[in-house]
């Protein structure tokens, strides 16, 4: 008998309470109930005290939880006292406890007893509360009798109230007119616009564009205009902070008030404005505001031929660095003044399919074909954008890495192409430098000449924070690991910046701040980072809870299970918890998927499992492979940890030397670095 089967009982009492009411509670302790498993106790009663914080978020602070971490919220509500000190205790304790039930090595199973017993009381607090409310509500009969009431009072005074309420009318016009005017004399009037604090941060989200046009095939412009005002503002280095499409686009269609935008995002200032089709003609509003201050800062329409669109958007990020009084040399205002192309069905047929890709994969292009058919579409209506030429070599990029589903040799040098045509086109292409950093690192394995393209790329557009993110994983690749914690700083997307943090941590011995991070990573993305705390947690050497996450994330049906660095995880967690059969089955289906494909690398990743398990001369011959197979993960060789028993061995130091690792250390050796 568990020690703690007591506290399920009580908790099978409440749960009687519990059903048909609050389904999604209801669903979460009846898991809890059902499991014999210590670490499935803690995770699912972690689950349980979430789903009401959640609600007690929306409640009681106003606004959705969304990704915040429940500590967060935990603490707001301490603060304003929206719930008792004994229950703040209880959440307090539950969600410290619960996280350790992911580390078998530092959780005694002594510990569910009281996360149990805290998770009692908050259910029979919420419970309570959840009753409360509904009781405080007012009975419409009750309202209704207690207006009837008031009615006959109120009609007995209300004659001598005429003349005061016509006099408060007038004077009510009065105002609005004196509104107007100065509305319109400090907002609109250019010449009388609002002194701008210089010694604010210039932090700036641009709120996707509103579609007046009455038809919702416009979409795609208004996320376009969007798009392209953000990419312009990412090459003004003057900028502290310039919110990504991505992120901005959470925003789209909500009800948030400006202050509540701008404090989520921690920016000062917010870009807002409409767009509408009329005919052949475009009328684009668009308005700069200080939210904190409530300060407009400028307004302007623009009405233009719809052709014409792309200039209204370099003019857009150039009114705005001038009214924030940012600084822009001579090359950053001549980079977003370029036009880049002047075909507007090529523009036009670009954003759509953008704005597809958005809707239907998230920003991958890898997988997505019709994107590819398109790009190339594009560039036959216009051979000289050199926007579509790098889009299309950062498709073929994507569709080699290792869940891409393409074999790298097939596509190399057509990426190749296509990148350095864009540049030939215009030579200050972030975008194409920033893929060329990627294929020189990945697949050419010039480590020298990626750095080179990165650093080029964080030049021409210093405020993207996907660059800085991205360049933050090759500096990990090559050891520079303090290097590569500045660049994940200047990161934004939470969950690709936190999982490259969490390895970076790893590598430099910093365990307690990777559990920390795995845990903020589960908190926020749930059942989505299950595979990546089960990679995270191999990197540990911690394979009970590799084996745990990785399984959970089959049983959640995580494609990406069957891609072969996933299932070699599994595979190395299996072995480590003596489950030998279920490794072999894994490992005996990459060997067979080699022979048909090198696509996802099951060559580089079965060398990778051998090594792990100790069978140097297998991980040797796999990795030998993966070598004349050109595979874009052996720029891992040299920090991923499962290959630090190699490192005794004479092979690993010529494969070291022959993908260019050594010529990158000796590079880095000459400038004194």
């Amino acid at each position: 008998m568990q020690i703690w089967s007591a506290e399920i009982k009580e908790l099978e009492t409440l749960n009687v309470s519990i059903k048909g009411r609050f389904p999604e509670l209801e669903k979460e302790m009846e898991q809890l109930m059902e499991t014999k498993d210590a670490n499935v106790v803690m995770l699912y009663s972690r689950r349980c005290l979430e789903v009401v914080i959640t609600d007690l978020c929306e409640c009681e602070l106003k606004r959705p939880r969304k990704t915040e971490p429940l500590k967060g919220i935990i603490d707001k509500l301490n603060r304003e006292e929206k719930v008792p000190s004994n229950i703040i205790a209880s959440m307090q304790s539950l969600n410290s406890l619960s996280t350790f039930g992911a580390h078998p090595k530092d959780f005694d199973p002594r510990q569910v007893k009281p996360v149990l017993n805290n998770l009692t009381t908050i259910i029979e607090w919420y419970l309570n509360y959840k009753d409360t409310r509904s009781i405080d509500k007012p009975k419409t009969d009750q309202v209704k009798d207690d207006t009837k009431s008031l009615d006959d009072s109120t009609r007995q005074i209300s004659k001598p109230k005429k003349k005061l309420i016509l006099l408060l009318s007038g004077l009510l016009i009065v105002c609005v007119i004196v509104i107007v005017v100065l509305a319109v004399f400090n907002v609109i009037d250019g010449r009388k616009q609002v002194e701008v604090d210089t010694g604010l941060e210039r932090s700036i989200a641009v709120k996707p564009f509103y579609n007046l046009s009455g038809d919702p095939d416009q979409e795609y412009m208004c996320d376009g205009l969007t798009d392209e005002i953000i990419n312009h503002l990412f090459k003004i280095a003057s900028f502290d902070k310039v919110v990504s499409l991505s992120t901005v686009l959470t925003y789209k269609g909500t009800d948030k008030q400006l202050p509540q935008i701008a404090e989520e995002l921690k920016v000062n200032y917010i870009l807002e404005g409409t767009y509408k089709k009329i005919g052949n003609k475009v009328r684009v509003t668009a308005q700069l505001i200080e939210p904190k201050n409530d300060k407009h800062i400028w307004l302007q329409e623009y009405e233009q031929p719809y052709e014409e669109i792309i200039t209204i958007q370099s003019d857009i990020a150039l009114q705005i660095a001038d009214h924030l009084k940012a600084f822009l040399t001579d090359s950053e205002k001549q980079n977003i003044q370029k036009i880049p192309t002047n075909n507007p069905e090529a523009y036009d047929l670009l954003q759509r399919t953008l704005y597809t890709v958005r809707l239907g994969t998230g920003f991958s292009f890898g997988n997505n074909t019709q994107f590819w058919d398109t790009v190339l579409k594009v560039i036959k209506l216009d051979p000289n954008y050199a926007d579509a030429y790098a889009l299309a070599g950062w498709f073929l990029i994507g569709s080699a890495n290792y869940g891409g589903g393409v074999e790298i040799q097939s596509v190399t040098w057509d990426a190749l192409h296509y990148l350095e045509k864009a540049l030939e086109i215009d030579p200050d292409n972030g975008l194409a430098h920033n893929g060329l950093g990627i294929l020189n690192d990945w697949f050419t394995w010039d480590y020298i000449k990626a750095n080179r393209e990165f650093l080029r790329a964080i030049e021409l557009t210093p405020n993207y924070f996907g660059v800085h993110s991205q360049y933050g994983e090759f500096l990990m690749k090559r050891n520079r690991l303090a290097d590569a914690k500045s660049c994940f700083e200047k990161g934004e997307r939470p969950f690709q910046d936190r999982y490259r943090e969490i390895r970076r941590e790893i590598l430099i011995n910093d365990k307690r701040d990777a559990y920390n991070s795995i845990n903020e990573m589960l908190d926020l993305f749930q059942e989505q980072g299950f595979r990546w705390a089960g990679e995270a947690y191999i990197w540990l050497e911690e394979y009970d809870s590799a084996r745990y996450y990785l399984e959970s994330a089959i049983k959640n049906d995580d494609a990406e299970m069957q891609v072969p660095r996933f299932q070699t995880c599994l595979a190395l967690a299996y072995h480590k918890t003596n489950n030998d059969q279920q490794a072999r089955t894994i490992i005996n289906q990459l060997v067979t998927k080699s022979d048909e494909t090198t696509a996802g690398s099951p060559d580089f990743f079965t060398g990778w499992y051998y090594s792990g398990i100790g069978e140097v001369d297998s991980a040797f011959y796999w990795l030998e492979k993966a070598y004349k197979n050109k595979s874009p993960e052996i720029p891992w060789l040299k920090v991923d940890p499962v290959f630090n028993n190699l490192k005794n061995d004479d092979r690993y130091w010529d494969l070291y030397e022959r993908t260019g690792h050594k010529a990158y250390d000796d590079y880095m050796a000459s400038k004194g670095d």
